[in-house]
């Protein structure tokens, strides 16, 4: 007998799904992704969905939402969602909605509506007041968030830089072939690492992670998260666990502390796109360099590791000018944009 939920109801898998049903699940997003995107914008990959689906992010709990598809056992699911409930004390009053997916041919049958009915019943039984979702402008996804009350909180710009060619040879851009070497102040020297953060860099890491604090966050309620030591390592490790390679740059300065870092994530292995997680600088060094130093040498770094990665994207905020005047001299080109959309549930 299948382990795919019964048919005309709304079921929460598991925080450990069966293969089955990571397959069905995997199977509704990825036909969405062809669907909604672009050709050449990467689709999922089936390791990063069982992370998503298993390892829950740090200080938060999942809930897995499944429609089956009319058809019964074997034809999988017609809909899925995934609610991240964040448990640190700034956002415990908020939620993420990581995945809202309808097949294409299940769509206009009510299964949205009918998912966005049960999250709201999670949220309001978890006492949260808002919950945000990521959406590309002018989407189908954006019109039906609109129908449901949600506000563009924060507008985003997704960027691409090339770093390699399709037979694995080194990138040019548009500002030139040699865009040069990192170079920092003297004094100054990178740290950097793959993989989770070792025990001895944590606390340094998590002191330099905090100065995302003052990131632009429109008109969000979701606060950045503050990070020590433990809370930091955990993030590292989750991303692992998830299936996924983590790249760190770090620069330390003159005193020991961390001035700069810059993370890159490769969520299945053989992806070709990576995703350019959180750059940072503290504020006592900004006007340095730095931003731009960590980011030439992450890239030093792909191409040293031999990994398949072609290229990084990263989404910037619209007024973030110095992440987008960083980004613009290491070749970054906009590739499409996107907003952090918010409803609030009571």
């Amino acid at each position: 007998m299948s382990d795919l939920p019964r048919p005309g109801v709304v079921e929460r898998l598991s925080s450990t799904p069966s293969e089955t049903e990571i397959d069905a699940w995997h199977a509704v997003v990825t036909a969405a992704h062809r669907h909604d995107m672009p050709a050449g914008v990467p689709g999922p990959g089936r390791v990063e969905t069982a992370g998503q689906l298993r390892v829950p992010a740090a200080r938060s709990r999942i809930v897995r939402l499944a429609v089956p598809a009319p058809g019964g056992d074997g034809d999988g699911y017609a809909g899925v969602a995934l609610i991240r409930l964040f448990e640190d004390d700034v956002n415990r009053r908020t939620a993420w909605i990581g995945r809202l997916a309808v097949r294409p041919d299940q769509r206009r049958r009510g299964v949205g509506s009918l998912l966005w009915h049960e999250i709201r019943a999670v949220l309001e039984r978890e006492r949260r007041d808002s919950v945000s979702l990521e959406l590309e402008i002018g989407s189908v996804g954006e019109q039906f968030a609109k129908e449901r009350g949600f506000e563009c909180g924060l507008q985003l710009v997704l960027y691409v830089q090339r770093i390699a060619d399709e037979d694995g040879g080194e990138a040019g851009d548009e500002a030139g072939d040699e865009i040069g070497a990192p170079e920092l102040p003297d004094g100054y020297r990178f740290v950097e690492w793959t993989g989770v953060v070792p025990a001895a860099n944590a606390a340094l890491f998590a002191g330099v992670r905090n100065a995302m604090a003052d990131a632009p966050m429109g008109e969000l309620d979701q606060q950045p998260m503050r990070w020590d030591a433990e809370s930091i390592t955990a993030a590292q490790r989750g991303f692992v666990e998830r299936g996924g390679h983590l790249f760190t740059v770090t620069v330390a300065a003159p005193d020991g502390t961390y001035a700069a870092l810059t993370e890159v994530g490769v969520r299945s292995p053989g992806d070709l796109r990576a995703q350019q997680y959180e750059t940072a600088v503290a504020p006592a060094h900004r006007g340095l360099g730095l931003g731009r130093a960590v980011k030439l040498r992450m890239v030093q770094l792909l191409r040293a590791q031999e990994t398949p990665v072609r290229e990084i994207c990263t989404h910037v905020a619209d007024d973030n000018g110095p992440m987008r005047a960083v980004n613009k001299l290491l070749g970054y080109r906009p590739e499409r944009s996107v907003g952090i959309f918010q409803a609030k549930v009571k």
